[in-house]
């Protein structure tokens, strides 16, 4: 088979990686990708976004088997059923599913009508309503634009006055532009320990008949070391989650994720492909966070590759409807991606800067924000790399993943130190 996935990111060439593994695939494609997929994959050309140049593209290439769409942009304009209606098969859901990303205030009322476990929430579209309702709840509150924001548009407001300061920002100052046309007001969450450790990322297959969690991961949002700093993309993920358990495990599915899989169904919006469980253990039980429409990013690049079954296989059993038939193992041990970034980012920082690469010793790299400029490997993004490493634990992976760090360097690199330290404990 030739397998074109889409998208430019750490992700997709995760997902790449794990394809190449892959007995049934023959050529893999990327668009646009990256130096890094370029290496495994043949790059191609043409905007993602623009959805009848990806279709004029794949009706030009028939050689092309199958398509597996891993952004939350193309995926709420609605690029796999554009490619559908074509007759290509694709991994990834349809445009009215994706609205479970793409609208988090279509997802909160989900979760409101259906009763799946969640934070308290309001949605306004008006400033000054949204104003008066801060004043009255006070503080702590998390604001989030109901859109799309790269995964950075939440802010999380422990006063008064980072609640008004952050409502400005958002919906008069468009800092996530038209994503904070509207905006969802929640309560904030605490962990039983108020700990980063308390959230965990769980992806799963869903088929929209089945639904299978993937082992699970723990991602570090904030941009500096102790979770300080401006929230990012992710600065650094570790598989799997210390606190998580089998039993625990049995309850998500029966109370968070079957739940959400025959909402969806019920709403008219069957989704197929990969759906994101962003979870906080509380006092009173597991409660979502938010949802994804996709692979998570860096979160993928833990998860995949303790991956033992065929992806190839997943993907094909997930567009035929017949994930049921599926068993899904996974290797043991543990893997941690430390994220490394521009300097600035995820505010203003400068690219094209060359990237000098040394002995990685048993880790591999992840491109992110990469580019080839006169033959030199330069940054080209705001996250440039992930440097991956599998470990029998935590702590020996994350030694192997910071030894190669060490021979790394580009002019102003920026990353943390202190990737799965806080999580020894479950």
């Amino acid at each position: 088979m030739n397998v074109l996935v889409i998208g430019n990111g750490g992700r997709e060439h995760a997902i790449l990686l794990a394809l190449k593994k892959s007995k049934r695939v023959e050529k893999l494609y990327c668009m646009k990708g990256n130096a890094g997929t370029a290496e495994i994959a043949e790059n191609v050309d043409v905007d993602y976004m623009d959805i009848e140049a990806v279709k004029n593209y794949a009706l030009e290439h028939p050689e092309i088997d199958y398509y597996v769409v891993a952004p939350d942009d193309p995926l709420a304009a609605g690029i796999v059923d554009a490619l559908e209606e074509i007759g290509k098969r694709c991994f990834g859901p349809s445009k009215a599913a994706a609205i479970i990303e793409s609208s988090k205030a279509y997802a909160k009322e989900l979760m409101k009508k259906y009763k799946i476990p969640t934070a308290d929430s309001e949605t306004f579209e008006s400033y000054d309503r949204a104003l008066e309702y801060i004043r009255k709840k006070g503080a702590p509150l998390v604001l989030k634009a109901d859109g799309l924001a790269l995964g950075k548009g939440v802010i999380i407001c422990e006063t008064l006055e980072q609640a008004e300061k952050g409502l400005k920002e958002i919906m008069l100052d468009k800092a996530f532009g038209s994503a904070g046309n509207k905006i969802v007001i929640e309560e904030c969450m605490r962990g039983l320990k108020y700990n980063p450790g308390e959230e965990v990322s769980v992806l799963a297959f869903t088929d929209g008949k089945t639904i299978i969690p993937m082992i699970t991961a723990c991602d570090h949002k904030r941009a500096e070391d102790g979770d300080k700093g401006l929230n990012t993309g992710g600065m650094g993920t570790f598989s799997p989650c210390p606190f998580w358990t089998e039993k625990l495990e049995k309850q998500v599915l029966k109370k968070i994720m079957i739940p959400t899989m025959k909402a969806l169904n019920a709403e008219g919006r069957k989704f197929k492909g990969c759906l994101y469980f962003g979870l906080m253990r509380t006092d009173k039980g597991m409660k979502v966070v938010e949802y994804n429409s996709r692979f998570g990013d860096p979160e993928t690049q833990v998860v995949l590759p303790m991956l033992k079954t065929d992806l190839m296989d997943i993907f094909e059993a997930v567009t035929e409807e017949r994930l049921s038939d599926i068993k899904i193992e996974w290797e043991d041990g543990a893997c941690v991606c430390v994220v490394l970034a521009s300097g600035g980012y995820p505010s203003s920082y400068v690219k094209g800067k060359e990237i000098n690469i040394g002995d990685l010793g048993g880790a591999t790299l992840i491109h992110a924000g990469t580019a080839i400029n006169d033959g030199k490997l330069v940054t080209g993004g705001g996250r440039v790399l992930g440097v991956v490493a599998k470990g029998k634990d935590i702590d020996e992976a994350r030694k192997k993943a910071y030894c190669a760090v060490d021979n790394i360097n580009w002019d102003n690199m920026h990353y943390r130190k202190d990737i799965g330290i806080k999580y020894r404990e479950g």
